[in-house]
């Protein structure tokens, strides 16, 4: 079935980064139909649903990067949209635990990035005071960032959606979008479904975000590189962590590594680690989608990445496959953890671009071209960010577009 009325904007992804950005649209330019297109039968489904649920207040991010800027903002904006729409979060705090001198300075490193950075509140805190805090965790000095909050993001995704849908905003669920192309007047997009055209559209597809923009036309500096995280569940009843234990960045690894976290249920998580997937929805070891898998391996920043970093990924596996394994890596931070402590829990998968050169990218990536806006890269902390990066997307497009309210 064709649609001939041609929409004004259309929003490939209903994550949390795609919701956001038709809010900030819908506030910015009331006048300019937006149309969102979700492959899943309901918004928040991947990244948005499957992460840790950390409000991170922003410490870990070069000064001056778009991360840096939107993710403090974005603290402010969520925090306040929660508290308009009777969302539950707790500001229940962090550490980041020094386990050794060899990484103490690095907390000086975060505690000034942080600074640099107008994330309030930060306290360098020796083992007296962590004690106080959190009793079982083990390091010679810690970083304490009272801000850092928990949230189910995807309450928040349910939440924009309501008020989206209210504001006369329509969400398409099951609309996976099959094909783009570009014509004289915008995009013509076509679903399992229908075919119909937009003005212009805004590309927020997460884990084929890079494919989308390759289907109109464009050739992007980067390609998408799933990433399975993996978590244990402590143990109900346990008293070994108290809220958010994380360790001190590696700066040979691209991730941050296992830790401990508060879910805004009360129940406690462990990990994740940082498994490459076979597929770009690879929640499980045993998912391959063997074309996915086949465009990975032929791309040549991943053996460039793999080659950098294949020790790591090494250990990773083997955290993967083994639990005593992972459960070692989490003694560092507390000790007193065994086996018996953890039980298996979920999963997700990050979206990662990387160069073809084989580097991370590290900071939000979004691009424009005539008729589209491509968010390329939106790791963490995108979530927390979410409602900053929506509305710097619509300032983009007002620019790029010449909307008018």
């Amino acid at each position: 079935m064709s649609s001939s009325a041609r929409t004004g904007i259309a929003i490939i992804g209903a994550g949390i980064v795609g919701l956001a950005t038709a809010h900030a649209l819908r506030r910015r330019t009331p006048g300019v139909p937006i149309r969102i297109l979700e492959k899943e039968v309901a918004v928040g489904q991947h990244q948005t649903g499957h992460n840790s649920g950390v409000i991170h207040a922003g410490i870990y991010y070069k000064p001056g990067t778009y991360k840096a800027k939107l993710c403090v903002r974005g603290v402010r904006l969520l925090k306040d949209f929660c508290d308009a729409n009777a969302i539950p979060y707790e500001n229940c705090g962090k550490v980041i635990v020094a386990t050794d001198e060899v990484e103490a300075p690095r907390l000086d490193e975060l505690l000034a990035r942080g600074t640099a950075n107008g994330v309030p509140g930060l306290e360098m805190i020796g083992p007296e005071r962590l004690r106080e805090l959190e009793p079982h965790a083990r390091a010679v000095r810690a970083l304490l960032s009272p801000t850092t909050a928990i949230v189910s993001f995807a309450a928040v995704a349910d939440a924009l959606a309501r008020g989206l849908e209210a504001d006369g905003v329509e969400i398409r669920t099951g609309a996976a979008v099959r094909r783009v192309a570009v014509d004289g007047a915008g995009v013509r997009i076509h679903t399992d479904t229908e075919t119909f055209a937009a003005s212009h559209l805004i590309n927020c597809a997460g884990l084929y975000s890079d494919t989308i923009a390759t289907a109109m036309g464009q050739r992007p500096e980067v390609r998408i590189i799933p990433f399975r995280g993996e978590y244990y569940t402590l143990r109900p009843g346990q008293d070994l962590v108290r809220g958010l234990i994380y360790p001190v960045p590696d700066p040979s690894f691209p991730f941050l590594g296992v830790h401990f976290t508060k879910r805004i249920g009360g129940e406690f998580e462990a990990g994740p680690n940082a498994v490459l997937a076979f597929a770009r929805e690879g929640y499980t070891f045993g998912r391959v989608r063997p074309r996915e898998l086949g465009e990975l391996l032929a791309y040549r920043g991943f053996w460039a990445m793999a080659a950098k970093y294949w020790r790591t990924g090494m250990g990773e596996f083997a955290r993967s496959l083994s639990k005593k394994a992972f459960t070692r890596a989490l003694q560092k931070l507390v000790p007193e953890i065994s086996e018996s402590d953890l039980v298996p829990g979920g999963s997700g998968v990050r979206a990662q671009a990387v160069t073809r050169s084989g580097a991370k990218v590290d900071d939000f990536e979004i691009t424009t071209s005539a008729h589209a806006i491509h968010v390329l890269n939106a790791p963490s902390p995108a979530a927390t960010a979410s409602l900053a990066i929506g509305e710097h997307i619509a300032q983009l497009a007002e620019e790029q577009f010449g909307l008018r309210g």
